[in-house]
């Protein structure tokens, strides 16, 4: 792994919280995410299952969490089962985990290799009445390609069909929601090497450059700051494709009096941050430029103070909304009358402001969370609205991650990256 050891106190103390939602008596299994082919003989880089992750800091495919907090067999309560090292795999792959390595990441003392599980996990089912499996139920999430959860479930269900079947993705979703310190200290680190990234592409903008020329620089950084790269694919859109929300290809000229809209983030230690920028391509806003800019960034600015306990994400988006009303007309893009007839499922805002202004992040860059539950301290979140007009060739979205605080604002983990009119151009006239 490119990235420092992680404190092992860490995974030890999200596995309590886990095992504190449990139904007594019950097993919970995790397994590792797939190495994905790409065709013939290659594959995608491997990528670890977030749970997983969460629970164990186990980093390499082909690995197994078992946890049975109520196992009469007390070195069997938490179980790790990975792929067996040997001097051949060391020389073709490089080392995988052995026993001691394992509890130095995980603070799991058992540790077998996958040759074993079949046996000592049907050992464990003997005694077990309640079984955890994992799914993925995130809102946005594509379930086209099978892995290995859902194969495990399918096989476990057919060998032991009268166990009593439970889901772990809600008590997830409702446990990856808050962060412990350590992982904010993680994420902090991304938002770091996300603002280095800034700061060295901000030097490489000018008009004729690529968008591809910028998006290599970013990488360039990340690399060099022990990331793998970005948390999610780029999108470096100037001019008209600013106004694309989810334009990826990153082929166009940047053009001189086009504003650029940059989003991206570095991973590190697989925790994503989530960063948009835009910035004019010549260094210097027009009068129009900067007035939609600033209305973005006034929505912004009042959107992340209303980031605090006890707020519903609905009532809070709604709020949002009504501050995005008040700066599109003021700019003259909608009018009283638009506001009047508009359809309250589709208001008039949403013309120029389609998307939503937060989501969690955290391990995913769209991260568990409950939208329906209050928001909680500790929770992080993205603030990114933005205002995109097609017919003027402007999009402007700026976006920061924020922590929720116990009391005041939330606290911005990129606070350091310039966002006002005035800091930007400066920086761009060096």
């Amino acid at each position: 792994m490119k990235y420092e050891q992680i404190d092992k106190k860490l995974f030890i103390h999200n596995r309590k919280k886990f095992i504190n939602e449990l139904q007594p008596n019950s097993i919970a299994i995790f397994n590792s995410n797939d190495i994905i082919t790409t065709g013939a003989d290659s594959t995608t880089p491997f990528v670890q299952h977030r749970d997983i992750f969460y629970l164990s800091g186990v980093d390499q495919e082909e690995s197994i969490l078992v946890l049975f907090p109520d196992c009469k067999d007390e070195k069997h309560r938490e179980v790790l089962f990975l792929k067996e090292t040997n001097e051949t795999i060391a020389i073709w792959e490089g080392e995988k985990l052995n026993e001691k390595q394992a509890f130095e990441v995980s603070g799991i003392k058992t540790v077998y290799w996958l040759s074993d599980f079949d046996r000592i996990f049907e050992t464990l089912m003997t005694t077990a009445e309640n079984v955890y499996l994992n799914t993925n139920e995130h809102h946005r999430a594509s379930k086209e390609v099978e892995n290995r959860d859902d194969r495990f479930r399918a096989q476990c269900k057919a060998q032991f069909p009268v166990h009593t079947y439970k889901r772990s993705a809600p008590i997830m979703h409702k446990i990856r929601s808050v962060k412990h310190p350590i992982e904010i200290e993680l994420m902090q680190k991304a938002c770091k090497i996300t603002e280095k990234g800034v700061k060295r592409v901000l030097s490489f903008l000018k008009p004729g450059v690529m968008e591809y020329n910028l998006e290599a620089e970013l990488m360039h950084e990340f690399l060099n700051n022990r990331s793998k790269g970005f948390s999610y694919t780029p999108i470096i859109a100037s001019g008209y494709s600013a106004c694309v929300l989810h334009y990826i290809e990153n082929n166009k000229e940047c053009k001189d009096g086009d504003v650029i809209l940059m989003d991206f983030g570095a991973e590190y230690a697989n925790y994503a941050s989530d960063l948009t920028r835009s910035f004019p391509v010549n260094g210097k806003f027009t009068d129009r430029q900067k007035a939609v800019y600033n209305s973005v960034l006034k929505v912004k600015k009042e959107a992340t103070k209303l980031l605090v306990p006890g707020t519903l994400m609905g009532e809070y988006h709604v709020k949002v909304g009504k501050l995005m009303e008040v700066e599109l007309l003021t700019l003259g893009l909608i009018t009283k009358e638009d506001i009047k007839n508009q359809d309250p499922k589709w208001p008039a805002y949403k013309k120029y402001f389609m998307h939503g202004t937060s989501h969690f992040i955290g391990l995913d860059t769209h991260d568990l969370g409950l939208y329906s539950e209050p928001i909680k301290a500790g929770m992080v979140f993205t603030v990114e609205p933005g205002i995109y007009i097609p017919e003027e060739n402007i999009g402007i979205r700026l976006e920061d991650d924020v922590v929720v605080q116990e009391k005041g604002e939330p606290f911005n983990m990129m606070q350091n990256i310039p966002i006002e009119v005035e800091e930007i151009e400066a920086l761009m006239r060096k």
